[in-house]
């Protein structure tokens, strides 16, 4: 009998987390389009009794869900600004960035393509439709097929941030849904340029080098390259539960990590980065 108030007890911190409902995770789209459910799934496989429910509205909205108590952890592309840290101030609580990795892309073009190394102003041009020959960049003497992401997709603002300094894309560019569909399009295409996270580049294409930097790991990791953001889990200073603790915690472990370099990801950890330097030429 002894047992037995140990029993009720189990059973009701069990129905408490149940009505508690589902750990909400709201935020990036570039965390929550590829990486996020993959670290779901891998956390929930290791934590039966936790639910999470993760949805990827963007970055700012994430940060003004948690703000508001809407959500416990938010995902960010960026760090938080000066709006939405005043927003937190106003709330009376305090927004807590916890660092999980980076991400990065890279500018891709045909294998057949002269063109080995742009300048983030060409970049700029090339994409914003000011720059429409490759002859105006010591290439063949055609114009440039411009691919990009679709408007549905959060990357595709990423990159619009980070490359264009949020100019707008040309009018003349082709809108596609994924990064798969993209390099298959610049691999069918000399004459094409487009984008893609940095692992996914199929035979047939290949990565520019932006102001001499590789689209790479090692290169993200030691921010020099230009089109790269790190990634961040915001959570509040107080009230965050223990369940969004523990997804914090199991992110930033080697086997969060090794899920976001699979992902395409460049981990925090810093053994994953350097062992690049074994592959370089």
């Amino acid at each position: 009998m002894k047992f037995f108030p140990l029993l009720l007890a189990a059973a009701l911190t069990l129905t408490n987390a149940t009505a508690q409902g589902p750990l909400r995770i709201e935020g990036s789209n570039t965390f929550g389009e590829k990486l996020g459910p993959l670290l779901v799934t891998a956390f929930e496989g290791k934590n039966p009794g936790i639910r999470i429910a993760l949805k990827r509205p963007g970055s700012g909205p994430g940060l003004l869900a948690l703000i508001a108590g809407r959500t416990e952890i938010a995902p960010t592309s960026r760090p938080a600004n000066r709006a939405e840290l005043q927003a937190a101030k106003k709330a009376g609580v305090r927004l807590v960035p916890q660092a999980i990795g980076s991400y990065g892309v890279a500018v891709v073009v045909n294998a057949q393509n002269p063109v080995k190394n742009l300048k983030p102003s060409q970049v700029r041009a090339i994409f914003s439709g000011k720059i429409t020959h490759w002859n105006q960049l010591r290439g063949p003497d055609q114009p440039i097929n411009l691919v990009v992401l679709g408007p549905k997709t959060g990357a595709r603002a990423g990159f619009q941030n980070l490359a264009l300094r949020g100019n707008d894309y040309a009018a003349t560019a082709t809108a596609l849904p994924d990064y798969a569909t993209i390099v298959a399009a610049v691999a069918a295409d000399p004459f094409a340029i487009g984008y893609a996270d940095i692992r996914s580049l199929p035979p047939g294409t290949r990565s520019v080098l932006i102001n001499g930097e590789p689209a790479n790991a090692m290169a993200i990791y030691e921010q020099v390259y230009p089109y790269a953001s790190p990634l961040y889990l915001y959570t509040l200073e107080h009230g965050t539960s223990a369940a969004a603790k523990k997804f914090v915690r199991f992110v930033q472990s080697r086997e969060g990590q090794r899920i976001m370099a699979k992902a395409g990801f460049v981990p925090r950890l810093p053994a994953a980065p350097f062992a690049e330097r074994s592959l370089a030429p």
